[in-house]
This record gives C-alpha cells, sequence and structure tokens, in this order.
C-alpha cells in the first residue's frame, strides 16, 4: 500500500510541473525581472495598470490585478500570431485586450476569448511577485 501510494504521490509530482504548451502560439523562453520602482514600469504601481514588453512571439502586456497579484500575456493572437500587424492592445474599457487584425477580445482576468473569431485564450506567462520585482517567465 505504501508503495502505491508513493507511486501516485511521484507520479503527480512529476506530471505536475509540466509547462503549458499553447494550442497555436509557439513556446519561447521568457525569464527576467522588472523592478516596479523603475519609471519605464511605473503604471504598474497601480491596480488595474499594465505595460507593454519585449519578449514572447509578439511582446508581452503585463496587468497588475491587487497587490501582489500581477497577469502576463504574449501579444501574438491565437487567431492569426503569424500575421504582421496581429497584436494584442489594451482595450478602452480597461478589462479587455483586443487584436489588432481579427478583432477578438479577450478577458484580462484569464486571457478567456470574450468575442470574435478566436477559439483559444491568450498565451501566458507566470508572474512571481516580491514586493520590490516582478519575475516574467515560462
Amino acid at each position: 500500500m505504501k508503495k502505491t501510494i508513493l507511486f501516485f504521490g511521484l507520479f503527480l509530482l512529476l506530471t505536475g510541473c509540466n509547462d503549458y504548451t499553447h494550442p497555436t502560439i509557439p513556446t519561447r523562453n521568457v525569464d527576467f525581472y522588472i523592478f516596479l520602482d523603475d519609471s519605464r514600469y511605473q503604471n504598474l504601481l497601480n491596480y488595474g495598470g499594465y505595460v507593454y514588453l519585449t519578449g514572447g512571439v509578439n511582446g508581452l502586456i503585463v496587468y497588475r490585478l491587487n497587490q501582489e497579484t500581477f497577469m502576463c500575456y504574449d501579444r501574438a493572437c491565437p487567431y492569426d500570431w503569424q500575421e504582421a500587424d496581429a497584436w494584442i492592445w489594451m482595450n478602452d474599457d480597461g478589462l479587455t485586450l483586443k487584436c489588432t487584425k481579427c478583432g477578438s477580445i479577450f478577458n484580462i482576468l484569464d486571457g478567456t476569448v470574450v468575442a470574435g473569431p478566436a477559439e483559444y485564450p491568450l498565451k501566458y506567462y507566470r508572474t512571481a511577485f516580491d514586493g520590490f520585482r516582478l519575475r516574467i517567465y515560462n
């Protein structure tokens, strides 16, 4: 019995660490820090603030949800990411993201599709915040 529990525990540990693979957008290595006291990232000092960064496939958008939670998505649209002008931008409402090419709209909180031809959510990247610096990685 102990061997069975040990086996399943080890199995869950090993399979639970797999990286997320997006169905349409290719994986690019992302692993860097930004410091919120840097003037380039001052918009992230406020809840609901966001910044555009380089990295990933088409750049990144980072959004501050609350004191400790940041959301980071690739700016490549899951519907037409290979098109040169298919970029994800913050919508005027501050709660959704929109593709300039296909018009798909995505929820800022989880990257899911709200409207448009896109079938898949935005590609996300992990974040870790220690109170001073934000790590963005996959």
